[in-house]
């Protein structure tokens, strides 16, 4: 799996060193994501590329991102998230170089995301508001897969 280090921390691809207990802690403590339940958590990482970020020192898992792609020409970046002690110190754009940067994802063309408060951050990295956003639908349904529409 790829790995990328750094000084003090390291991103890594490697499903195996991911700490789901920490994942779903940091989930829990989201905006978007804070009742989702553990099985649906599992099973998000199991169908997506996932990508840790641990404490060089102890291997603490503090931060997370996944992205959920056909890996030949789509990528929904989601789930971004970095342990609150460990925010502001550049965490974040580290993640986001190593994911741009993994070889199983960096020719893919089309990527999209939804973020209610880090637009600069992802800006940096060439994302925009929908140049087209009329084209874009969505569905929503409850835990029955119900849209809630006759």
């Amino acid at each position: 799996m790829t790995s990328f280090s750094g000084d003090e921390f390291e991103v890594s691809a490697d499903p195996a060193r991911l700490d789901l207990d920490a994942v779903e802690r940091f989930l829990r403590k989201s905006y978007w994501a804070g009742n989702r339940q553990r099985e649906v958590i599992e099973r998000s990482i199991r169908h997506s590329r996932c990508f840790g970020i641990y404490e060089g020192t102890t291997g603490r898992q503090v931060g997370f991102a996944r992205a959920v792609t056909d890996f030949a020409t789509f990528v929904w970046l989601c789930d971004v998230v970095i342990h609150e002690a460990y925010r502001g110190h550049g965490l974040g754009k580290r993640l986001m170089e190593c994911v741009f940067a993994d070889p199983e994802l960096a020719r893919i063309r089309r990527w999209i995301l939804a973020t209610r408060d880090a637009h600069v951050l992802y800006e940096r990295y060439g994302f925009a508001p929908f140049a087209h956003p009329e084209c874009w639908m969505e569905r929503v349904t409850d835990e029955k897969g119900s849209s809630g529409s006759s």
